[in-house]
């Protein structure tokens, strides 16, 4: 490759916020991290708020998001890249370190970041449901009392709430997509099975924080009919503050389930790559946001053996290409992908479809994660 030269995207209608933005910009990750202040901006949004890409594990998504977050914060729009992935990559995407909370990355541009640590939130007591050292979590603080344990849900289940980790990692999903300091989200999601329990619990943290509320409601009686059984002194009452903590996190839960569902809104884009068995658990991811009245806007088709000028124009430069004429192995491949992407493009043909050229060169970097941006533009 030489003789990069990348086109910014038409961003005529896009206007970069005059808000001030209060944050130091994060190279590496330290125990003690600052806390971001950024005022909604005012501008009018082009494009969905939410981003998600989903798909089979290792067919680029973690690529896509940061191109994607890239671009849209190039274009003046303060936009969030989240990883949700255990397996977190986004680091070594953006050559940079990620925090596990939101932080700018990128001095010019309104890009932040951050790569969801489940272990961090329930040391530190952020996810409210698993709880941790950081209080007494869900309405529970005097039921843990009442029951001899710090955890209450160590106290209900004898140890770590069963998909803990998972809960925590939605509960922090929820708080950066309902987050007003942040124009845009784009969420690098896990594999297709770890994102389908994500996408499941909200319904369950509903159901949850519902019977939580319920229990914090009865047992509130209980406490009146115990006063003199503790010596004159007051029981362990839970505090009033836990319950407006459950009926927020209620609400937010609602929220992020009415914005998944609005297609004016979010943009779920399956990413596959030519190849039988990846279309194959697409389209079966597909039927399963369905269940889940999630509409998917965009298909990315990843590593196509095609030449990059066949996708966009807006890229100028010289980029290796795969030799069909003289290649046999590169011409057995290229029948391989034209099968699948005639499948693809039947089972998808009611959606947006992009394509991706595949590259000589790894895609880390801003330089080609500009070209990758070119070609989802």
């Amino acid at each position: 490759m030489s003789g990069l030269d990348v086109e910014p995207a038409d961003e005529g209608e896009k206007t970069a916020s005059d808000n001030t933005i209060e944050v130091t910009p994060t190279d590496s990750v330290d125990d003690e991290r600052e806390t971001i202040a950024v005022s909604p901006s005012e501008e009018p949004l082009e494009g969905p708020e939410y981003v998600l890409y989903g798909g089979k594990g290792g067919v680029g998504k973690t690529t896509m998001a940061a191109a994607t977050a890239l671009d849209s914060a190039r274009g003046g729009t303060r936009t969030l890249v989240v990883s949700t992935d255990p397996a977190h990559s986004l680091s070594d995407t953006f050559e940079t370190d990620i925090p596990a909370e939101p932080a700018q990355i990128r001095d010019e541009i309104p890009l932040y970041a951050v790569e969801i640590d489940p272990e961090v939130a329930i040391e530190s007591g952020q996810a409210a449901l698993v709880g941790g050292d950081g209080g007494a979590p869900g309405g529970l603080g005097g039921l843990g009392e009442m029951l001899g344990e710090e955890n209450p849900m160590d106290a209900i289940f004898g140890g770590s709430m069963p998909g803990a980790d998972e809960a925590a990692a939605m509960q922090l999903l929820l708080e950066y997509l309902d987050d007003p300091r942040f124009d845009r989200v784009v969420v690098d999601t896990a594999p297709t099975g770890h994102t389908l329990r994500l996408l499941q619990l909200p319904e369950i943290m509903d159901t949850m924080t519902g019977r939580i509320l319920q229990f914090r409601q009865r047992i509130g009686g209980m406490f009146e009919n115990m006063k003199g059984m503790f010596g004159g002194e007051e029981p362990p009452e839970p505090e009033a503050g836990d319950l407006e903590d459950l009926e927020e996190l209620r609400d937010r839960i609602e929220r992020l389930r009415r914005a998944l569902r609005d297609p004016a809104r979010t943009d779920f884009r399956i990413v596959l790559i030519p190849e039988e068995m990846s279309v194959f658990e697409s389209k079966r991811l597909r039927q399963q946001l369905r269940e889940f009245e999630i509409p998917v806007g965009t298909v990315v088709v990843n590593r196509v053996m095609e030449p990059l000028s066949d996708v966009t124009d807006d890229v100028e430069g010289t980029f290796l290409e795969p030799n069909l004429d003289d290649c046999e192995f590169c011409q057995r491949r290229w029948d391989v992908q034209q099968s699948a992407l005639r499948e693809a493009q039947e089972l998808f043909r009611h959606n947006e479809v992009r394509r991706v050229p595949l590259f000589a060169d790894e895609v880390r970097g801003e330089g080609m994660l500009e070209v990758v941006a070119a070609c989802l533009r």
